[in-house]
């Protein structure tokens, strides 16, 4: 834990003793009115000493299947949690939340905030809140994200894979694909890994749903965390394959138009792959995008209707090694296997032809 870090186990005049849990509140802002506004948190803890380890969601106040998944711990338990704390966050962006919107009242991106300040505007006030009251009190953390509006994104960790700590946490978590960097300046992960707090995020699925594949894989992703930190006993639930890269790009239209998809996420893809065909609102084709290198589709668009330059497919570039096993590990899967299910359900938002080709 940082130094100077405050205690898992006390909250101003509250105390949450070993093998206990409760709520409590942490305050964050003033309303107009100068009433104070606050956030609920959960504290439980286990009976033993151990690491301590933050969940948050809703950063982005419309990104909600990380509410949707704390709440599914918190009220099915799907663990024992044997040693150490978890510090439940299920709205971090109340203000956001409450809008249904990714941004504060401010319009400021609370996710490029970070670590805040006590004197600055009301995005960095809060952010600096969050680090001294829930950061800085753990020993890790996980940030659980979706993709922003009218996209979705197949699960993917992204951690700085340089640390060796956090890059045998991302592992363990079970993704698939883990994105390899350091996060955007100002936004809580990388804030808190300076600040001594390994922290990786998970990007599943669309904003202002609660989609139930993402929270089992969710889920499933915390859990095995937790077994990896010995807070939980069991074993770690491993993916088909695993790929790393630290290389990632958006293929784009070229023309306004209206995208039939040939490709839904998760889905691996060859050079020259259809992506989507683009027609005009008669139906007249226009042009095929096609997948500029070999890759593994990370998101999409949801959005069929497209202006000249707007994102298409978001294609993750691992080496060619990893996609050879993940394409055996793929075609070895059962249609039961949660990640052939995570395939389906996400591709229903955005599958509108075949994959061998229709144009």
């Amino acid at each position: 834990m940082p130094e100077a870090a405050k205690s898992v186990g006390q909250w101003g005049d509250r105390t949450i003793g070993p093998d206990e849990s409760g709520e409590v509140e942490v305050v964050i802002s003033e309303s107009f009115a100068g009433a104070d506004i606050a956030i609920p948190v959960f504290v439980w803890r286990g009976p033993e000493p151990g690491p301590s380890v933050f969940v948050t969601a809703a950063v982005h106040g419309d990104e909600i299947n990380g509410t949707g998944t704390i709440r599914h711990v918190l009220t099915e338990e799907p663990f024992r949690l044997r040693r150490g704390a978890l510090v439940l966050v299920p709205v971090v962006n109340l203000a956001g939340f409450e809008r249904h919107s990714r941004y504060l009242p401010d319009r400021r991106d609370l996710n490029r905030s970070f670590p805040g300040s006590k004197s600055g505007s009301l995005a960095s006030r809060m952010a600096r809140t969050i680090i001294e009251e829930i950061v800085l009190r753990c020993d890790y953390g996980i940030d659980l994200h979706t993709a922003a509006v009218r996209r979705t994104n197949f699960p993917n960790v992204r951690a700085d894979m340089t640390d060796p700590d956090l890059a045998a946490l991302a592992r363990a978590f079970g993704t698939e694909l883990i994105v390899s960097g350091k996060g955007p300046v100002g936004s809580l992960r990388r804030s808190a890994c300076k600040a001594g707090v390994p922290t990786l995020i998970l990007e599943a699925g669309e904003v202002w749903k609660v989609e139930p594949t993402v929270v089992e894989y969710a889920v499933r992703g915390i859990r095995n965390c937790l077994v990896h930190l010995g807070m939980v006993e069991g074993k770690i639930e491993r993916p088909p394959f695993q790929a790393e890269t630290d290389t990632s790009r958006w293929v784009r239209a070229q023309y306004g138009g209206f995208l039939r998809f040939h490709v839904a996420p998760g889905e691996i893809v060859d050079k020259g792959q259809r992506i989507a065909t683009n027609t005009s609102l008669t139906g007249r084709e226009q042009n095929v995008i096609l997948a500029p290198r070999n890759g593994i589709v990370l998101g999409m668009t949801t959005l069929p209707s497209v202006a000249p330059g707007d994102p298409v497919c978001h294609l993750a570039y691992p080496k060619a090694g990893t996609l050879r096993r993940a394409v055996r590990a793929q075609e070895a899967l059962s249609d039961g296997s949660l990640h052939e299910r995570m395939r389906d359900d996400l591709g229903r938002n955005v599958f509108r032809g075949d994959r061998e080709g229709e144009t």
